[in-house]
């Protein structure tokens, strides 16, 4: 992979994880015309785990929040939140592993992101706070996050949806969906450098996956202080006629053309 490469893999991270449109599958669709493939999901762990960093910073006085009173109702609610991922990272791995190098999920988990943006894009704000969140709220807002692991599926806006389904006021939905993401990606880069440390794939490039992480961290700060903006305000539907154009666009190319993706029946 080279600099150039990692650079707007990176980029494409970043804007793409804190917007409800799968940065997996942007990932893999930029991989596959870039033809990058040595390394692929390494450096898209290791991107992931550059915008965590970025997620802690600029939520930084919830996360402090959190740090300072560790034991609340608020870290209960993701606790609970986070435990359908982790069931379905331990159980399911090598499938959606298997799944992310080959792409094949990507169309029809972004026209399954769509679907979910114009149903739960109500203009009506919602009534809960934080406090107001019941365990089974969290749960269910975790089962969304745990489908989103299927590449093409957005986590942003499976996880936000859910919220605004719930009546999450808007500003406490992107932020929660937001918080929630912090122990699933740090526990999947966890697992997957114990893998590569186990399996001896010390194969990897250094340089480029530092500026990988650099600008995915840095475009997903932005991204951001810039979506909790555009969630307040109600335009999540606009992501919706994105993300639907993508996928008609992905799904034409699999089933007729295979120029980018392999077709299904061929």
């Amino acid at each position: 992979m080279t600099f150039f490469e990692a650079l707007i893999l990176g980029i494409i991270q970043g804007l793409t994880e804190f917007l409800p449109v799968s940065s997996s599958g942007h990932l893999i669709i930029a991989q596959k015309l870039l033809g990058v493939e040595g390394g692929v999901v390494y450096f898209n762990v290791a991107v992931h785990f550059a915008t965590l960093v970025a997620v802690c910073i600029a939520l930084w006085d919830e996360v402090y929040a959190l740090i300072k009173k560790p034991f609340c109702k608020l870290t209960g609610l993701l606790v609970i939140a986070t435990i359908p991922a982790v069931a379905a990272g331990l159980f399911l791995n090598d499938l959606f592993e298997s799944v992310s190098i080959s792409g094949a999920t990507v169309g029809i988990g972004l026209l399954i992101t769509g679907l979910v943006l114009v149903l739960t894009s109500r203009p009506v704000e919602g009534t809960k706070n934080l406090g107001d969140m019941k365990w089974y709220d969290a749960l269910l807002v975790g089962i969304a996050q745990a489908i989103a692991i299927v590449p093409g599926i957005s986590r942003s806006g499976m996880t936000i949806g859910a919220n605004l389904s719930l009546k999450v006021r808007r500003e406490y939905a992107v932020k929660f969906a937001f918080l929630m993401s912090i122990p699933v990606i740090l526990g999947g880069f966890v697992l997957e450098t114990y893998q590569f440390i186990s399996e001896g794939s010390a194969n990897i490039e250094i340089l480029p996956l530092l500026v990988g992480m650099i600008s995915a961290g840095t475009a997903g700060y932005f991204a951001i202080k810039l979506f909790i903006r555009t969630v307040v305000k109600g335009k999540l539907r606009l992501f919706a006629w994105y993300v639907f154009a993508l996928a008609a666009l992905i799904l034409a190319d699999q089933l007729f053309f295979g120029a980018v993706f392999d077709r299904f029946f061929g």
